[in-house]
């Protein structure tokens, strides 16, 4: 269950109060209603109340909502505690709005919740491995991946620079250490890979800069994913053109190595873009299948949306 910041009337009343004594509102009928009510509606609602009274101004009223609405128009995140099944909880700083800095991946959408409840009920196929997340977005799916399921190396990964900066911080919120400069190389992914198979209280983090398009068979092959995951990365037909010519490279670099194991999920907004995606894989050979999950998320508290989890066979 996610927890909203602060919002705006909280924010006001802090602020007013640190400005005026209490007596200097009409308390007994605006208190319960500056915790509950729409914050426009109230602040208006307050406004108005004090401008029917014959009451002297109150300018520190003015600037304290002045200040507020300011700070309102400029903040563009807020902070959600997401709760395991643990016990334990992946704190995000997210966006506050669905497209910010061009770019769909500053918020966490709901097959990524989807993806990350199904891995918590299906650890051992995680534990002791190194995992390869594609579009790692704010980093949910593979923080609460990295808190429960005991992986030996968590690859998070993503294209857009804001989004690779606010991922990191979302790992240093949750006490995760990616390695130094957040920059993945070949030489650095090809070390360090022994003992493949036990388990890992604190796995090892890495941040990667991967471009689908760009991206080589032979930095694939470094990256020695024993699983691929993603959420939400199919929506768009350029990109689906991108990811099949992604997994393909994956296919085609794995030398002497067992192909990785490749979990998609996806919200089905569009059924011709998803139909698309299904068509795609199957025009590049590469076989599929539903596998089955949870119909409900314990991590949405309103409406399920329909998402449904592929395991693919590159």
């Amino acid at each position: 269950m996610a927890e909203p910041c602060p919002g705006l009337a909280l924010r006001f009343q802090r602020r007013f109060l640190a400005a005026r004594p209490l007596r200097s509102l009409p308390w007994p009928e605006l208190e319960q209603s500056l915790r509950t009510a729409p914050d426009s509606a109230l602040l208006a609602d307050i406004l108005h109340k004090l401008e029917s009274t014959a009451a002297e101004p109150l300018d520190e009223l003015y600037e304290a909502l002045a200040d507020v609405l300011k700070e309102a128009e400029e903040s563009t995140h807020c902070y959600k505690n997401y709760l395991l099944p643990s016990g334990d909880c992946v704190s995000l700083c997210e966006s506050t709005a669905l497209i910010s800095g061009g770019t769909t991946g500053l918020l966490t959408w709901e097959a990524a919740l989807h993806l990350a409840q199904w891995a918590l009920h299906n650890p051992s196929l995680f534990r002791g491995r190194t995992i390869l997340e594609l579009g790692s977005g704010v980093g949910f799916t593979g923080i609460a991946i990295c808190k429960s399921c005991q992986p030996r190396t968590f690859i998070f990964s993503d294209c857009h620079p804001r989004v690779l900066s606010q991922l990191g911080e979302n790992l240093q919120l949750n006490g995760l250490s990616p390695e130094p400069d957040g920059t993945w190389s070949p030489q650095t992914e090809s070390q360090g890979q022994e003992g493949e198979g036990q388990s890992c209280q604190t796995p090892r983090v890495i941040v990667a800069e991967l471009d689908w398009g760009s991206v080589t068979e032979k930095q694939l092959l470094a990256l020695r994913a024993d699983v691929v995951i993603a959420a939400d990365v199919v929506y768009d037909p350029e990109i689906i053109v991108a990811l099949i010519g992604m997994l393909q490279k994956l296919s085609s670099s794995r030398a002497d190595r067992k192909a990785p194991e490749v979990f998609i999920a996806s919200t089905i907004r569009n059924p011709a873009t998803y139909q698309l995606f299904q068509a795609e894989l199957d025009k590049a050979g590469i076989r599929w299948q539903v596998i089955p999950a949870h119909s409900t998320c314990n991590f949405l508290c309103d409406v399920q949306p329909d998402v449904t989890i592929l395991q693919l066979f590159v």
